[in-house]
């Protein structure tokens, strides 16, 4: 039996392809929003905060998915109260609880008796564990976030690029931040699934880098370009974990990387050889 035979023969394999799939356009559609509004920082914080969560109901013996979704949405409608005018307190909001949710978390985890092995996947994430229930929870995100994207998108792209122009067209600024924030945190979980909270900020800055890169006149095609760029990242991933025994996460991050510099190398080549012509 060939290797792609075998790979589809397995339903873990086939669970996997289709979160990553999933997972490339949610990270590709909020990814480039993350990128354009620069919410990068938030997102890791978002994510390192969600940890405390999930080891106080893992302590309280509860599913810690559920914890962690509280804490990252409350996470994210606190950041989402500062102003522009007050992103040097917010920057230093968001260290305090990167640092702060992960040491309650593992302290949480330190205080419960036995072995937690299945929350290491949590830091280092193992697509190749994802349950179906995942896959349905990301399908569904997935669905919304492209629901509210059709119905909002020109305020969503207007807050954006430009907050204070947004706010003088009557645009609701705070709340679309807020919603935002808000995907961007149940996003920020359910992805936790697929690379881990040490890799997931990849798939929101990689697909859209390189979609900027590769189109920059329309905000539509990049949102297009960062999706379709995301699929070849985390089935290149996928394909070279699985062919060569690669960690799945690293796989996919560094298959983006290795996109991500040919993209630029033969934007490079073409840029170079225009001046010289």
């Amino acid at each position: 039996m060939s290797e792609l035979a075998l790979f589809f023969s397995y339903e873990f394999t086939l669970l996997a392809l289709v979160a990553g799939l999933l997972a490339s356009v949610l990270g590709g559609v909020l990814g480039t929003f993350v990128v354009v509004k620069r919410l990068v920082f938030i997102a890791g914080g978002i994510s390192h905060a969600a940890f405390a969560g999930l080891g106080f109901f893992y302590w309280l013996g509860h599913d810690p998915l559920i914890g962690a979704v509280l804490v990252a949405v409350a996470a994210a409608l606190f950041l989402g109260l500062f102003s522009e005018g007050q992103a040097r307190s917010q920057d230093a909001m968001i260290g305090v609880l990167w640092a702060g949710g992960m040491a309650v978390g593992v302290l949480f985890i330190h205080m419960t008796p036995g072995y937690a092995p299945n929350l290491m996947t949590y830091l280092f994430g193992d697509i190749l564990t994802v349950a179906p229930r995942d896959v349905v929870l990301l399908a569904i995100l997935t669905a919304i976030t492209l629901v509210l994207l059709a119905v909002l998108h020109r305020g969503l792209v207007a807050v954006a690029f430009d907050e204070t122009f947004a706010r003088v067209q009557g645009v609701p600024v705070r709340v679309l931040t807020l919603l935002l924030l808000v995907l961007v945190a149940l996003a920020v979980i359910l992805l936790i699934q697929v690379v881990g909270i040490v890799l997931l900020l990849a798939l929101f800055t990689l697909p859209p880098m390189i979609g900027l890169m590769l189109v920059s006149r329309s905000f539509g095609l990049v949102l297009l370009a960062a999706v379709l760029v995301g699929m070849l990242m985390t089935a290149g991933g996928i394909a070279a974990s699985w062919t060569m025994d690669l960690p799945t996460g690293p796989a996919i991050v560094l298959t983006g990387i290795v996109i991500g510099v040919g993209v630029w190398g033969v934007k490079a080549l073409r840029f170079r050889f225009r001046g010289n012509s």
